[in-house]
């Protein structure tokens, strides 16, 4: 099977306003982009990924920037490999402080806490492209805190 396709965006901002630099800077964050170099980043390309690439290079020539994007394989499975493990690492990372959270949240659930941690359970999962190994503990300790949850509010009744 061939390595997968990854879209990038190559873009450039003026540093003032930063308001913009900063939208673009979350936007990037929120869908697990991978930096590359200073102003380029790179997804696994999908219709959803080549679609946001598409829509954030057309809000950066809006703010005055200049943007391109492009569909590329890595010269090399090393290369190709090594993009897999920063998405990873990033979404690895994201999984763990999740279910330190969630664990902190079985002793004491409230309704409010285990909706925001489904709600961030499902933002992880929609970044993370590769099946990070964390992904099955994260979700196995939220499902934790709800059903502590669920007996909390069984025992109140």
């Amino acid at each position: 099977m061939a390595d997968p396709e990854w879209v990038l965006l190559a873009y450039r901002l003026p540093r003032e306003p930063s308001t913009p630099r900063i939208a673009v800077w979350r936007k990037l964050r929120k869908l697990g982009a991978v930096q590359l170099v200073d102003g380029l980043v790179a997804l696994p390309a999908d219709a959803a990924t080549v679609e946001a690439f598409d829509w954030l290079a057309e809000e950066v020539v809006d703010a005055g920037g200049e943007a391109w994007t492009f569909r590329a394989q890595p010269g090399s499975k090393r290369q190709h490999s090594a993009l897999r493990s920063q998405i990873n690492a990033a979404v690895g990372e994201e999984y763990r402080a999740l279910t330190e959270e969630a664990r902190g949240a079985i002793d004491d659930p409230s309704r409010r806490t285990v909706e925001r941690l489904r709600r961030e359970l499902r933002r992880i999962q929609g970044r993370d492209h590769f099946g990070a190994k964390e992904a099955e503990q994260a979700r196995r300790t939220v499902d934790r805190a709800a059903a502590a949850l669920d007996a909390a509010e069984v025992s109140s009744r």
